[in-house]
């Protein structure tokens, strides 16, 4: 299926599109590979299942192809904090909210998304040795379950970089 991304350099991709929602820590909590599907048709449906597994789930930002009026109501219904960019020209209301320093910084954090798009890709999601539609599912998860153990092993270093800073500080401060 051939993808156009309306971004400058490729005009096209081949493949099938992969909605993810991630934490605040950069773990992948969902993902769904959509076939015939469009971004505005399964915004509700991920974020019901993100809250099946994570009930703790109140607030997330969406790219402005997930915006539709039904969208807007059923996630207002769902979460506490809905960042959902409108399409097109905007009206004078929906400026001042699209405009507000707390939209703004929430959209802000929301380009993190695409990196993991693009580190999904980047660790073996760029081509798919499998064949069929359920071979690419498992080897999307697959590539999921890999960054989720990367982000995990980045905190890990991080912890113990910081502890090894705290020792390094305590022997300098001893001698």
């Amino acid at each position: 299926m051939w993808i156009s991304k309306g971004k400058a350099g490729v005009a096209v991709e081949l493949g099938l599109k992969i909605c993810i929602v991630k934490d605040q820590y950069g773990f992948i909590l969902h993902h769904h590979v959509m076939q015939n599907e469009t971004d505005d048709k399964i915004a509700v449906s991920m974020i019901e299942e993100t809250q099946r597994r994570f009930p703790d789930f109140r607030s997330c930002s969406f790219d402005k192809g997930f915006h539709s009026p039904y969208n807007q109501k059923e996630l207002a219904n769902l979460l506490d904090k809905v960042v959902l960019p409108r399409k097109g020209r905007l009206s004078a209301i929906n400026k001042e909210i699209e405009y507000s320093e707390e939209f703004r910084e929430a959209r802000r954090k929301h380009s993190a998304v695409e990196s993991s798009i693009s580190a999904l890709e980047n660790h073996g999601l760029d081509c798919c040795p499998d064949y069929g539609i359920k071979g690419f599912k498992r080897y999307v998860a697959l590539a999921v379950v890999a960054r989720n153990i990367q982000i995990l092993g980045h905190i890990l270093q991080e912890k113990e970089l910081k502890r090894f800073r705290r020792q390094e500080k305590k022997h300098i401060k001893a001698a």
